[in-house]
């Protein structure tokens, strides 16, 4: 009892107080495919860093609102904007590609403060030294609980010798070289020794990735040798079965940075104009909860993408996420389709939820239509590679 006590605590600490995503870990392009977005379809999503949400306005939907609990993972989205309303491409790709600017604190002091709300501006003027290269992690994405995370798993790379092979495995042209390096430099033997183990079975590391206690319990539960052989084989996978030189997800923490060639899809100059020449303005931010901004819109919503939160929320907060779901059911146009993943590879907590419609009340299984080919398909082209399944369903609002 106490231990979940304790890592509650310190979860919400962690969450509450700390920019804990510095980059989404989620791959967009299985999502723009999954959602078909339309120009007047109407996007709601949890923030996470932004980049995702960023990248569906270039399929051009009618708007997007961005949704978290956090401030901190608003404010990056905030931040971002800014930077795609203001600055030229070879400031912004410094920024947040190489993650550091040679002049941040006169970019930011004279261009992209001006244009934040008070609320964000007092973010980031305790944090503007997230971009400068003279701070000690060196990069932003070395900033943040999960980029704090990375950094540390740098050292350690280094301190095991595998930096070389890194540099290797990043540049290799095609998966079969990569598999020659993992297998030629120990890779596996080198990297999985006690230090690493001994956190991958922590609650407050797993809380710095932003996992909660409750997905790696869902996750030891259902995974053959529990957490440590899910990362194991997760790891072996990406770095053996998926082509480094397109996986930006796993080189911007290998690496610190992002390349040009490498990179979310905001991140390139084509896309970096048109997202400046007026689909930016379609993304907006709200600081609350899923529930909390849908029970206050009198708008309905053609898209929803909800993550991975409903993990935490079906063991914290069953109420809660009941709530939630008939918030989105009250809210969901006659088009609806939801997106959600989870660690575990099958999710039972989402049929059995009771909601009001149509004058009933009806079990969630009932009212949504899932696209499972279409689901287990993109699933497998997944460059991230750590969710243990990706859910697609349509909502059938003719009860």
């Amino acid at each position: 009892m106490f231990n979940r006590w304790f890592e509650a605590k310190c979860f919400r600490a962690i969450h509450s107080r700390n920019l804990v995503y510095n980059t989404c870990w989620e791959d967009p392009r299985l999502d723009r495919q999954a959602l078909r977005l339309h120009s007047n379809d109407r996007v709601v999503m949890i923030t996470s860093a932004g980049c995702n949400a960023l990248d569906y306005a270039l399929d051009g939907p009618a708007s997007i609102d961005c949704v978290d609990m956090n401030p901190l993972q608003n404010a990056l989205l905030e931040l971002k904007m800014a930077g795609i309303r203001e600055l030229d491409y070879e400031d912004f790709f410094a920024a947040f590609g190489t993650g550091w600017h040679p002049d941040w604190n006169h970019l930011y002091d004279t261009r992209l403060r001006p244009q934040l709300t008070p609320q964000v501006r007092e973010s980031w003027d305790s944090r503007r030294y997230f971009f400068d290269s003279s701070a000690r992690r060196g990069t932003f994405y070395f900033h943040g609980t999960s980029g704090l995370f990375a950094w540390w798993i740098n050292h350690y790379l280094d301190r095991v010798g595998l930096r070389e092979a890194v540099r290797d495995l990043v540049a290799a042209p095609d998966v079969e070289t990569q598999r020659a390096i993992f297998a030629e430099q120990r890779v596996e033997k080198r990297l999985w020794r006690m230090p690493i183990r001994w956190a991958l079975r922590r609650d407050t590391t797993m809380a710095m990735l932003g996992v909660p206690r409750s997905q790696r319990l869902q996750i030891d539960r259902t995974y053959t040798g529990g957490i440590e052989s899910f990362v194991r084989d997760r790891v072996q996978a990406v770095l053996t079965n998926l082509a480094l030189a397109e996986n930006y997800f796993w080189r911007v923490y290998l690496t610190g940075a992002y390349s040009q060639d490498c990179c979310p899809e905001y991140l390139k100059r084509d896309n970096f104009e048109l997202l400046k020449g007026g689909l930016v303005d379609r993304v907006h931010c709200h600081t609350q909860t899923m529930e909390g901004f849908l029970t206050e819109q009198e708008k309905s919503f053609d898209r929803f993408v909800l993550l991975d939160h409903m993990d935490w929320m079906a063991e914290r907060a069953p109420e809660a996420l009941a709530q939630e779901w008939q918030a989105i059911v009250d809210h969901a146009g006659s088009d609806a389709r939801i997106l959600w993943r989870s660690a575990g590879p099958e999710v039972g907590f989402v049929n059995p939820i009771e909601v009001r419609h149509g004058g009933g009340i009806h079990r969630l299984g009932d009212l949504l239509s899932y696209r499972f080919d279409l689901a287990q398909r993109l699933h497998q082209l997944d460059r991230v590679n750590t969710y243990g399944s990706f859910h697609i369903a349509d909502l059938e609002t003719a009860a």
